[in-house]
């Protein structure tokens, strides 16, 4: 499947803002399964600087510095990618026990095992609990089959939680989200990965986009496709295993992955620091078009 992609994000501010430093994590990455063939970002008023560096994760972030008054910024990134089907994971009942895994993780050295093992500890929003634990291990009972157990807790999840945009933001703890059993794709990505790393399992944060369709008989709403938050497993002998609990799939050609990092708040598509500006305002339209290869 091929892809243009079009992120737009548009802040506006009651009063001028005289200085504003940003980063943008809005570069497709490069995998097996995806190509980028080609990116662009567009920032107005034309940054001051703007420089690109590779994160810890190995996610690509630009950081640009706005320095003259403005009651607008607007940051536009134009993608081209090429999603084929990602490697189809093992056999529910060919992984590993649960139990196994984790008593794995911790005693592998590898630079892959060391890369995954630190996906196991507490992160910034997503801490480990007993309340999660006992929620997860309804799916993670003794000696159950690993990538078994994921299926089915990815699939409670999307059952027990329901999506409600109006509940929850960008501020709003995964115990909240709990508590509720209401939320956004973000929150129900937290609140799985919180669920894996409370039984000492290696879970990751994926941000990207989901490929939405309208219904049948209505046209494509320019703008009305979604970015999107899952998560991804550590399966020994495979590798990661993504998981949508939003939608209770495995993605794959039609998500197309951005960055991925602890949680949210190594991935944010565009966050920074302004000086003045007051109440401001946030709008964000994203459009994904399937185009011809």
């Amino acid at each position: 499947m091929n892809y243009r992609i079009t992120h737009r994000t548009t802040c506006s501010y009651r009063s001028p803002v005289p200085v504003g430093k940003h980063v943008a994590c809005l570069r497709p990455r490069a995998l097996p399964h995806q190509i980028l063939t080609h990116y662009e970002l567009s920032i107005q008023p034309t940054p001051a600087s703007i420089s690109e560096r590779i994160d810890y994760f190995g996610n690509t972030k630009y950081f640009f510095i706005v320095q003259e008054p403005h009651k607008k910024l607007v940051v536009e990134a134009s993608s081209q990618v090429n999603i084929n089907p990602a490697a189809i994971p093992p056999l529910p009942a060919d992984s590993l026990p649960w139990e196994e895994v984790v008593r794995v993780l911790s005693a592998d050295h590898s630079v892959a095992g060391l890369s995954a093992y630190e996906s196991s500890f507490e992160s910034p929003r997503i801490k480990i609990r007993t309340e999660f634990a006992d929620y997860a291990l309804q799916s993670f009972t003794p000696q159950r089959p690993l990538v078994e157990a994921l299926l089915d807790l990815t699939a409670r999840i999307h059952n027990d939680f329901r999506f409600d945009p109006k509940v929850t933001n960008v501020r709003t703890t995964t115990e909240e989200v709990f508590l509720k059993r209401r939320g956004v794709c973000q929150d129900f990505a937290h609140f799985q990965i919180a669920c894996l790393r409370s039984l000492r399992l290696s879970a990751r944060y994926v941000s990207g986009y989901l490929r939405t369709h309208p219904p049948p008989g209505k046209p494509r709403l320019i703008g009305a496709d979604a970015s999107h938050a899952w998560v991804s497993a550590w399966c020994p002998g495979y590798g990661w295993i993504d998981l949508d609990p939003t939608n209770n799939l495995v993605p794959s050609t039609g998500h197309i992955t951005l960055a991925w990092g602890r949680d949210y708040g190594d991935v944010s598509p565009l966050y920074g620091v302004i000086q003045g500006g007051g109440a401001n305002a946030l709008a964000v339209a994203v459009d994904i078009e399937e185009i011809e290869s």
